[in-house]
C-alpha cells in the first residue's frame, strides 16, 4: 500500500534558492512560453537562468522547462513547440539535435516499490544529430545515442544507441547516417 503522505524530498537538489525558482516560473509563464516571445530572447532567458547554451539554438513558443539550470544544449539544435523539458536531474542535449513538438524529457520517477513514492530520478543525454519527433517520450537515465531516432510516440525507457529508430510499438532497427 503507497503511503503518500510519507514523501518527502529528501535527497533531492533542486540546485537554486527558492526566490530563484519563483522568478523563474514567473518568467517562464509570463514571457518565456508565449508566442509573441522571440526565439532568440527565450535562448537569452535560458542563459540568464544558468542553462548553457550553444550558438544557433532555435527555441520555439510553448516548451517548458522546469530547472533552467540543470541544462545544457549543443550548436544548431532546434526544441519545437510545446515541448516539455522536465529536468529535475541534468539535461544533456548535444549539437544538430531536433526535439520535435509535444516531445518530452522526463528525468523524474517515483519508485513504484517503495510506500513513501521517493523520488527515482536520473539523467537524460541526446547525443549529436539525435531526433526526438512528435510526442516521443525519452524517460530518466537514458541515452539517447548518436544520430539515433525517437519516432513519433515512441516512449524511451532504456538507451536506444546510435544510428537506430525506435518506433512508437518499441521495435528497433539501424538507420543510416545522415548525408
Amino acid at each position: 500500500m503507497r503511503d503518500l503522505p510519507s514523501f518527502t524530498l529528501a535527497g533531492y537538489d533542486k540546485g537554486r534558492g527558492l526566490l530563484t525558482q519563483a522568478l523563474w516560473f514567473a518568467v517562464m509563464n509570463t514571457l518565456f512560453m508565449s508566442w509573441f516571445c522571440p526565439a532568440r530572447v527565450r535562448v537569452s532567458l535560458l542563459r540568464a537562468f544558468g542553462a548553457k547554451i550553444g550558438e544557433g539554438v532555435l527555441i520555439r513558443h510553448r516548451v517548458r522547462v522546469l530547472w533552467p539550470w540543470k541544462l545544457d544544449i549543443g550548436d544548431h539544435t532546434w526544441i519545437g513547440e510545446g515541448a516539455w523539458l522536465l529536468n529535475l536531474e541534468p539535461v544533456t542535449i548535444g549539437a544538430n539535435v531536433c526535439v520535435s513538438q509535444e516531445a518530452m524529457l522526463c528525468t523524474g520517477s517515483h519508485d513504484h516499490r517503495a510506500a513513501d513514492f521517493r523520488y527515482r530520478n536520473a539523467p537524460i543525454v541526446v547525443e549529436d544529430g539525435a531526433w526526438v519527433a512528435v510526442r516521443a517520450t525519452v524517460l530518466a537515465g537514458v541515452t539517447v545515442g548518436r544520430c539515433a531516432v525517437a519516432g513519433a510516440g515512441a516512449v524511451v525507457h532504456k538507451d536506444l544507441p546510435e544510428l537506430t529508430l525506435q518506433t512508437q510499438d518499441g521495435q528497433r532497427r539501424p538507420v543510416e547516417e545522415p548525408k
